[in-house]
């Protein structure tokens, strides 16, 4: 989440460069056009190999994705006609962060239980055996702990997705 952060707020600094370098360079139209899609691919490029590694790159940078399309419509179009997708994050890339980012939730949900289990099975390793106040307020604290992580990343997993999928969609 970290990088995600860091990434976004160099992206921020780019982009601020880049509306400022934007009025600098009004006086030649050909050539202000082209550096601001060059710029354009250079502010992005860092967040089109992010994604490749985490999916939820995509979801952090589109707030500046749509401001730079708001911003440089022309310039986003051309390199998309030259790209032939769509820019800076294509609909294949998308999809495949959407699916990456889906299977990569279920794998962390099926070891979150199972690390779960075994440390209530370390609590309580003889359910034969009576259980007492200090064993079941050890298992409450280990429920209450599954529980609290599980619905931090469930919430972070629904966000994320729901954004990809608003990304697919649009």
């Amino acid at each position: 989440m970290l990088i995600a952060l860091a990434i976004l707020v160099g992206a921020g600094v780019i982009a601020w460069a880049v509306v400022g370098a934007s009025r600098k360079t009004a006086v030649a139209p050909d050539s202000s056009a082209r550096n601001h899609q060059l710029m354009l691919m250079t502010v992005f490029a860092p967040a089109i190999a992010a994604a490749a590694q985490d999916p939820s790159v995509i979801a952090t940078w589109q707030p500046l994705v749509r401001t730079a399309r708001a911003l440089f419509p022309e310039e986003c179009a051309t390199i998309e006609r030259a790209s032939g997708a769509a820019f800076p994050f294509s609909s294949e890339l998308t999809r495949e962060a959407h699916a990456r980012w889906t299977t990569e939730w279920l794998v962390w949900e099926r070891s979150h239980d199972a690390e779960f289990k075994r440390r209530a099975a370390a609590a309580y390793p003889d359910p034969s055996a009576p259980m007492t106040a200090a064993t079941r307020a050890a298992l409450n604290a280990i429920e209450n702990e599954k529980l609290e992580l599980y619905q931090r990343r469930y919430a972070e997993y629904v966000k994320v997705a729901k954004a990809l999928q608003t990304i697919v969609g649009s």
